[in-house]
């Protein structure tokens, strides 16, 4: 099971999401940008900051699932994941993003 980037338009704007390729679950999802060029500087942060660990935040919504936030090196955040049924589940999603982001190939749906 392997990552992919799915790029696409959102209304006037463009976003994306990191699937999973196996279950074709959203893992991670970009904030929206005004401009397509943006939204791919936006996967190639994603790229590059997935492997640390210090550019994740581990967060929990207000109605207590676990999530986590990925953010650049400025702390601006890139990426959101989906919220999590436990702590275990939301570091594992962690662990996915860092094995899968950095080689996920993108897929231009715009």
């Amino acid at each position: 099971m392997s990552g992919i980037f799915h790029l696409k338009r959102s209304g006037t704007q463009y976003m994306f999401n990191l699937k999973s390729s196996g279950n074709g679950e959203v893992v991670l999802t970009s904030e929206r940008y005004t401009t397509k060029q943006n939204a791919e500087a936006g996967i190639a942060s994603v790229k590059a900051n997935a492997p640390y660990d210090a550019r994740y935040q581990k967060l929990t919504a207000s109605n207590g699932s676990p999530y986590f936030t990925l953010t650049a090196t400025n702390g601006q955040v890139i990426g959101v994941s989906e919220s999590y049924s436990s702590t275990t589940a939301r570091d594992n999603g962690i662990t996915w993003v860092k094995t899968h982001a950095p080689s996920a190939p993108t897929v231009d749906l715009t």
